[in-house]
Parts: structure tokens; C-alpha cells; sequence
């Protein structure tokens, strides 16, 4: 985050997706890194809360955090690639939907401005994890990083769990938030009237969250 007066610091958002993760409770990610998602790489060298378990397949990426979910009972979270490093997920994935794994695979994607142009190692993910996951979306705009990455955790880890999968674009990874919008995101998540939003798994509290901008 830059430094500054508060409301003119801003933050990435892959910065703000870790920071999540961590309210979260995630402490590991398992991953293979690529073009498309080295904005989220970067973010994840600038922390250290976050352990990164470097893998040399995105389906052994996805079977480990496989394993590390069945034996901790936490959320197994997994970084790819566009194109093919996406697409080596499948195979994890559906292995971890029918047998229930909360797995949250975050993968990259091409810029935004070349969606559907047939760009280099562009694939259209959400379409093909239509049938490997619970839940998948494509992230369009920087503002929607927080609600669609706490929804899918939430589809995760809520009733019979299972995979979620968000595709983010290199161009909205690397996309930067000021204070007040962070701050205004969050408070858009807020249920009740004023209640604080508290997730399934008991771990994510907004106002502390929020509390980081403040």
C-alpha cells in the first residue's frame, strides 16, 4: 500500500485478495506461476502470511491442496495460469467435487480488452469448470474482487463442500483501490441493516478487514 493520507493510500487487488485469504485463515496456497497470474505472484512476494508451495503440475497443485484440506479441515486454495495452467486443473477439481474437498482455485487471465479474441493461451474457464467445480466466475471489475472471492469461499466451506474457481484478468490483478473504495466495498457487504457479514466458516469478520483501511 502507498504511503499518503489515508484516503489517497490504495492497494492492489491482488494484495486485497491475499489480505482476505487471510482473514480467512489461509496460511498455504499451492500453485504453479505463469504470465497471466504474476500480478498475484508479486502480491504474495510483498506478505508473509501466506506460505506458497510450488508445485510442478496445476493437478498435483490442486491434489495437494487436496490433501492439505482433508488433513488441517481448512480451505485448500490453488494458483494457475491462463490457458493451459488452467486447464491442467480440471482433473483436480472434479476429483475434489466428488469427493467433496473445499478447494478455491484462483486462475489468471488474458486482459480484459481481449476476452473472447482468441488471444494467447486464452481459454474460456468458466465455461469448462462448469462441470469440475460448485461454483466458478470471471471477475470483470476491480470493485466486484471482495463480494465474488467471498462468495465462493462461502459455496466452498457451506453445505456439502466442494471447488470454487474465480478467473481474474491480469489487468484487474494488478487494478489499484484507493481507501474510500476499499472501504465502501466492504461496507456494501454488510447484511442486517448494520450487521457485520460473518462467513461459514466463522473466520472472516469485515470490521476487521475494514479495520486495515481505516
Amino acid at each position: 500500500m502507498t504511503s499518503g493520507p489515508t484516503e489517497n493510500k490504495t492497494i492492489t487487488v491482488s494484495d486485497l485478495l491475499l489480505d482476505v485469504l487471510t482473514q480467512f485463515g489461509v496460511d498455504t496456497v499451492f500453485g504453479y506461476p505463469g504470465g497471466a497470474i504474476l500480478p498475484l505472484y508479486d502480491a504474495l512476494y510483498r506478505q508473509n502470511k501466506i506460505t506458497h508451495i510450488l508445485a510442478r503440475h496445476e493437478q498435483a497443485a490442486v491434489h495437494a491442496a487436496q490433501g492439505y484440506a482433508r488433513t488441517t479441515g481448512k480451505l485448500g486454495v490453488v494458483f494457475a495460469t491462463s490457458g493451459p495452467g488452467a486447464t491442467n486443473t480440471v482433473t483436480g477439481l472434479t476429483d475434489a467435487l466428488m469427493d467433496a474437498v473445499p478447494i478455491l482455485c484462483i486462475t489468471g487471465q488474458v486482459n480484459s480488452q481481449l476476452l473472447a479474441t482468441d488471444a494467447f493461451q486464452e481459454a474460456n474457464i468458466v465455461s469448462l469448470f462448469r462441470t469440475a467445480t460448485k461454483h466458478n466466475q470471471l471477475v470483470l471489475h476491480k470493485g466486484d474482487l471482495v463480494r465474488q472471492l467471498c462468495f465462493a469461499i462461502h459455496k466452498a466451506l457451506g453445505g456439502k463442500p466442494g471447488p470454487v474457481a474465480l478467473d481474474i484478468p491480469k489487468d484487474i490483478q494488478s487494478a489499484e483501490l484507493s481507501c474510500s473504495e476499499v472501504k465502501q466495498y466492504l461496507a456494501d457487504l454488510s447484511v442486517g441493516k448494520g450487521k457485520t457479514t460473518k462467513e461459514c466458516n466463522g473466520q472472516l469478520f469485515l470490521d476487521t478487514l475494514l479495520g486495515t483501511f481505516h
